[in-house]
């Protein structure tokens, strides 16, 4: 089995991406496998409502001057996708918006490309505004036929600057939780 997550942050190391390690730890201890790929911070278009897609049924996006369609493969062929993003402005990064916008037409387009998959949203705040971000990450999960995991809190952790999560202890103990939930409905999936 394999997980992949798609860390919106443009901070290599920082808060996001702390704490899918975290999940990735119990996930890792769960005999599954994982893969990281860093979104946030790389120049990304967003979508532009063209219909390609639907017509061209390729599972690709037809803008092909970024990391998109490569992401859209790696999400189309795990078992469990994890989006993180950092709080902005109460919302997603650009880079994460932009990869769920693109990713969703085409999954739709092409017959539900990640229908039945496990999803889960991780999310790094400063304070507020993390609840939102959770609901757009999940948001896509659900339109897209897949099973959202949730954990003893909400998924996000507290830090303002790069490793401060590490301080939130019931971050970090929702985050080790998630990874377990997650693993634990993967393998009854696999039954």
């Amino acid at each position: 089995m394999q997980v992949v997550a798609l860390n919106g942050s443009p901070r290599k190391g920082g808060n996001t991406e702390r704490l899918l390690k975290h999940v990735f730890h119990t996930l890792k201890e769960e005999g599954i496998r994982t893969e990281l790929i860093q979104i946030g911070g790389k120049k990304v278009h967003g979508c532009t409502a063209c219909g390609k897609c639907f017509e061209n049924q390729d599972r690709k996006c037809v803008i092909e001057n970024d990391f998109v369609n490569s992401c859209i493969a790696k999400m189309a062929d795990a078992d469990g996708i994890i989006i993180g993003s950092p709080t902005y402005f109460a919302d997603v990064s650009t880079e994460t918006k932009a990869l769920i916008d693109r990713a969703g037409f085409v999954g739709i387009a092409n017959g539900g490309l990640y229908a039945r998959k496990v999803g889960a949203a991780v999310v790094a705040v400063r304070r507020a505004g993390a609840i939102h971000v959770y609901d757009t990450i999940n948001h896509f999960f659900g339109i897209s036929n897949m099973f959202t995991v949730g954990s003893s809190y909400w998924n996000l952790g507290i830090g303002l600057h790069p490793g401060d999560v590490e301080k939130d202890a019931e971050g970090i103990e929702t985050m080790r939780n998630l990874g377990a939930n997650m693993a634990w409905i993967l393998k009854r999936l696999k039954r």
